[in-house]
């Protein structure tokens, strides 16, 4: 099967699971093709288990030809970056910028230490014991929260829009982050790290903080090209020009690019589309981007439902990521509510705002790519096994009740 014809399967298997939510569940289009992505899933391997073997088996064989870690990672994850950023404020993001900067940082170091060291004991209790170093790079890796889900559900909740901004903003930085410290730890598992702080430290500063100046400076650049224009199909090149090859370029530098492709998202969501852009043009540009968003949205949910069919599922691991879940939540609690006791003597959040921050962390896709990023071994198919179940859960449980808990726990203003 060609890469043309890849691309058509999963196309296709996309619009129909989009069409058949749509049609008969009526839940957010992500949740919704991910259910039933994971149900075809699963009926196709009760098919395989009762004799239709050849069934099972080009299905298995569809979905192993698709490079999921490298498909988000190094291509669809550039363009959602860019779309989520590109209609955050930055005024109402300088208003959070604190929470959102600690969350992002110290929250993510927090939660990876708690589920790393966590996992690795009750991994060890279960007979199924994974290096403190391997268990850490789970925790880095289910760490940074994803907001695609939970936004139409947030909206249609009622939830005030700095808590938005807070999840967007939080997400799109922490995703950033948790890529360079999820290197950085995979580097040491493997032995390619030097165990030096210093050096660590150095190139933590370097993919991040240089990757926020590369960002800014693509964005500024690309900035001064849309204002020499005026022509809406011009612009729109620019910018896909702008995701793709300042991508590109920011990982042949070993920068973060998802940090500089958030930084110069942000510089064009703003400054481009007001001073910048024509009417006719932020229209065009709103619509061509949210289009692209909610198509690549919807695809990636389906290859995570299509993923179960080739990932380890034996009754340990399993088991092991039923109990990974209550673990990560607890590192979600304190993860957020560390930075909220900071904060709290400066400002005041609303009521039930560290509970609502915290079953509206979802985990999804970046965290399965990293994983499945691992070097082949026993570790990397344990690591696989229990995102997975953390993430399947994370999306359809928690995606599923944020709305009823967005409208009991959050009162006034949501500062």
């Amino acid at each position: 099967m060609g890469l043309l014809d890849l691309a058509a399967a999963l196309l296709s298997l996309t619009a129909l699971f989009a069409w058949i939510n749509q049609r008969w569940i009526g839940l957010p289009t992500p949740v919704g093709v991910m259910l039933v992505a994971l149900a075809a899933s699963f009926g196709l391997m009760a098919a395989e288990a009762l004799g239709a073997a050849a069934v099972g088996e080009a299905a298995r064989a569809l979905v192993a030809r698709v490079d999921f870690g490298e498909a988000l990672l190094h291509g669809m994850l550039s363009f959602l970056l860019f779309a989520g950023a590109l209609h955050v404020n930055l005024e109402d993001l300088a208003r959070q910028k604190r929470l959102i900067g600690l969350l992002a940082t110290i929250g993510l170091l927090v939660s990876t230490a708690i589920v790393g060291l966590g996992s690795w004991l009750l991994l060890g209790w279960m007979g199924l014991a994974l290096p403190l170093v391997h268990c850490l790079v789970f925790g880095a890796l289910i760490s940074p929260t994803d907001p695609v889900a939970v936004l139409g559900i947030l909206r249609r909740a009622g939830a005030p829009p700095s808590l938005e901004t807070k999840v967007v903003g939080e997400s799109l930085f922490n995703d950033g982050v948790a890529v360079v410290l999820f290197l950085v730890l995979a580097g040491l598992a493997a032995g390619r790290t030097e165990p030096d702080a210093g050096a660590i430290a150095a190139l933590l500063l370097q993919e991040a903080v240089g990757g926020a100046l590369f960002g800014i400076a693509l964005g500024w650049i690309v900035y001064r090209m849309l204002r020499a224009v005026d022509s809406y199909e011009v612009e729109i090149l620019l910018t896909l020009a702008l995701v793709t090859g300042g991508y590109a370029l920011a990982d042949a530098l070993h920068l973060s690019g998802p940090i500089a492709i958030v930084a110069a998202g942000l510089l064009i969501g703003n400054h481009g589309r007001l001073l910048a852009m024509s009417e006719r043009t932020r229209a065009h540009l709103d619509t061509f981007w949210s289009l692209l968003d909610e198509l690549l949205n919807a695809l990636l949910f389906v290859l995570m439902g299509l993923e179960v069919m080739v990932i380890s599922l034996e009754a340990g691991p399993v088991a092991a990521g039923v109990l990974m879940i209550p673990l990560v939540l607890l590192a979600r609690l304190m993860s957020v509510g560390l930075p909220v006791a900071v904060l709290r003597p400066l400002r005041r959040f609303s009521p039930g705002a560290v509970r609502v921050l915290t079953w509206g962390g979802l985990r999804g896709g970046v965290s399965i790519a990293l994983a499945l990023s691992l070097p082949p071994g026993p570790e990397r198919d344990l690591i696989v096994t229990l995102t997975y179940v953390v993430v399947v859960f994370s999306v359809l449980v928690q995606g599923l009740t944020i709305g009823p808990v967005v409208r009991a726990l959050t009162k006034g203003s949501g500062r």
